[in-house]
């Protein structure tokens, strides 16, 4: 396997796992950047753009996007923060109050941080949207104000895997004068830092052939040389995503059929919750910019405040999860380290994408990490090539200063 890039000197560690998981856990495309107190220490890439590998195929190469999926939900998470720390937008408000439409049905007393922390007991729609009209920017979030908690908002919380989305983007449009969270991603985050992410990719960077094709990807082989411990769900976990009647289950057929990640109309569209596009640089230097200055950006364009950046990380929900069925944390918008999405340690937060991507940061430690792939596999939380990058990362920590 040809890789390309650069590691600073100490990230040796995360060059050897970055390749080994290409020679034992099956990666076809994949790139990883890391930033250590706002400088890249990390940068690589390698395999090829697009998911089947076949004859002829491009390289991946500096600069190639993919479909991040639920890492997503870390990006689009620092809008309402931001228009909270703007005062444009106050978390304990009931989020009816700025989308009167959503009161029916047992909502009103729904917060807008209980969208955030995944405790607004509306993670499924009684009826999923076909594709068509999830992609709409009008008739996701109409169905989500006709939706029932599931559970008595606020009291319990369960990971909102779709619903998330259209929550979120349709507060930030009547908070932003009609402005979606993709647009506001666009003109206050992505453009200043001069970041390659987006929620909606431009008709330009279509055409300019930016994604990748994104694709499910072969579980390797428990007993190749190498490929370590194959991860056995526990029952109760199988079970849920086994049964049609399960949040799980219902959670994820929130759109059903599912898109198809690689048309250009999904592309296009902006869902806050599961079709960001990013390298592995942009979701990288998203985070640090979240927790620091970032090569020599000013500090006006630094995202978070302190005060913001412990908002988002500071626990908001924690045990077991109605959705997932394992133990999660959340804080506002953001998974935080736990057994269930390992980070860098006890004061990271971040998100990863189901089947593979990762985005976080540890304010303590100063890293910022952003790993993307175009292979997906049955992963939710945790998937072992990212995780082989997090300890590598830690393992070079470790060594000493670069």
């Amino acid at each position: 396997m040809n890789l390309h890039g650069t590691v600073a000197e100490g990230f040796e560690p995360v060059r050897d796992a970055f390749a080994r998981n290409f020679t034992a856990l099956g990666e076809r495309g994949a790139a990883v950047a890391v930033y250590r107190d706002g400088r890249k220490v990390v940068d690589l890439w390698g395999g090829t753009r697009d998911v089947d590998g076949t004859p002829g195929t491009e390289p991946w190469r500096r600069g190639t996007a993919q479909v991040v999926r639920s890492a997503t939900k870390g990006v689009a998470a620092a809008v309402p923060l931001l228009l909270h720390r703007r005062g444009e937008l106050d978390l304990d408000a009931p989020v009816g109050e700025y989308w009167p439409e959503f009161k029916a049905h047992g909502k009103e007393r729904v917060l807008v941080r209980h969208v955030l922390n995944h405790r607004a007991g509306l993670p499924v729609l009684d009826r999923p949207l076909s594709p068509e009209d999830a992609l709409d920017p009008l008739r996701g979030p109409a169905a989500v104000a006709a939706q029932s908690p599931v559970w008595e908002p606020g009291t319990d919380h369960g990971y909102h895997a779709l619903t998330y989305g259209w929550l979120l983007d349709e507060l930030v449009r009547r908070v932003s004068g009609g402005r979606g969270a993709g647009q506001w991603i666009a003109d206050e985050i992505a453009g200043p830092l001069g970041l390659d992410l987006w929620v909606g990719l431009p008709a330009a960077e279509e055409e300019a052939d930016r994604a990748g094709r994104v694709g499910r990807l072969a579980e390797p082989e428990p007993s190749r040389p190498g490929s370590g411990p194959r991860l056995r769900p526990k029952r109760s976990v199988t079970e849920a995503y086994e049964n049609p009647e399960s949040l799980t289950r219902r959670a994820f057929a929130a759109i059903t059929p599912f898109p198809d990640q690689n048309d250009p109309v999904y592309r296009a569209a902006a869902l806050p919750a599961a079709n960001g596009i990013a390298t592995a640089d942009g979701l990288a230097r998203f985070y640090a910019a979240l927790i620091g200055e970032v090569d020599g950006v000013t500090r006006g364009v630094r995202l978070f405040d302190r005060a913001t950046m412990e908002l988002a990380r500071a626990e908001e929900s924690a045990g077991p999860d109605r959705v997932l069925v394992v133990g999660t944390r959340f804080g506002l918008g953001y998974m935080l380290h736990g057994s269930a999405s390992p980070f860098l340690g006890p004061g990271s937060f971040g998100h990863p994408g189901r089947g593979g991507s990762l985005g976080f940061a540890d304010p303590e430690a100063g890293i910022a990490l952003g790993y993307v792939t175009n292979g997906f596999r049955k992963t939710v939380t945790a998937d072992p090539r990212a995780q082989a990058l997090v300890r590598a990362v830690r393992a070079s920590l470790a060594q000493g200063p670069s």
